[in-house]
């Protein structure tokens, strides 16, 4: 899983946090034998894990400028919650009795684990991340927009010079770059579904210029965007079925 210049590995013996929304690119790498890959995600919902910190002690958390994302080891205790979530779907008459409970455990071992901090950040008001989170849901919900670090700062209430400390250790991105990322994943994803040319799309995800537009998507991804597009559509007909890259999306 990438962000910006970040890569993270993370496989069956480890878990991936993201505790805010990012432009992350993942890869699935298959096992030599050819076994099939399974990716699960939890959306977050604040308000439960608000409910769980009463009852824990404070963690050991990450320094000011702290990333929104990592990974960490699974452990039995985890995986074990995780199992019995998953065998609800071979008894869905128990789903609404037991799901919320599996789910509230599940969100107790990560708590008590070693990226808590990342969990009881998006919970409390008035951190950093959570700061910096509002920031970033307005860049994701106004990506064609021109961006102006200095409301989005406001937004946040921070200075202009602390805002970009704490955006970039966040996100590993500056705040145009992140809005740039945003950007060029929409417009693949438009490409891909064939909802418009280059040119178009361009325009509808925010470009002023269809050729800054190409330059950039073929730094992004390795291929002009037309080029890309039919090969990443051919290679989804040929694989016949998709691989999913997931995430513990803590984004609320």
């Amino acid at each position: 899983m990438t962000v910006g210049d970040r890569t993270f590995r993370y496989d069956p013996a480890t878990y991936f946090v993201m505790s805010v929304d990012l432009p992350a690119v993942g890869s699935v790498h298959p096992a030599a034998d050819g076994a099939p890959y399974l990716a699960i995600s939890l959306t977050l919902e604040p308000a439960i894990v608000a409910n769980l910190l009463a009852d824990l002690p404070k963690p050991a958390g990450g320094d000011l400028y702290s990333p929104g994302f990592s990974v960490a080891p699974v452990t039995a205790e985890l995986l074990d919650a995780w199992l019995r979530m998953l065998r609800l779907m071979e008894r869905p008459d128990e789903i609404a009795a037991l799901a919320p409970a599996y789910e509230r455990e599940i969100l107790f071992r990560v708590l008590q684990g070693p990226l808590g901090w990342m969990l009881r950040d998006i919970a409390t008001p008035d951190t950093a991340l959570s700061r910096i989170g509002v920031a970033i849901q307005w860049i994701r919900e106004n990506f064609a927009k021109p961006l102006r670090v200095g409301d989005l700062a406001e937004m946040a209430a921070l200075s202009v010079s602390a805002f970009h400390r704490h955006f970039k250790a966040v996100t590993a991105l500056s705040p145009l770059q992140y809005q740039k990322h945003v950007r060029l994943l929409q417009a693949r994803s438009l490409l891909i579904a064939g909802e418009g040319n280059a040119t178009s799309i361009a325009f509808d995800v925010g470009y002023r210029s269809p050729t800054q537009f190409s330059r950039e998507y073929a730094r992004q991804f390795g291929f002009p965007p037309s080029r890309d597009a039919a090969r990443r559509r051919r290679d989804g007909q040929s694989a016949g079925t998709g691989a999913v890259t997931a995430a513990f999306d803590a984004n609320g």
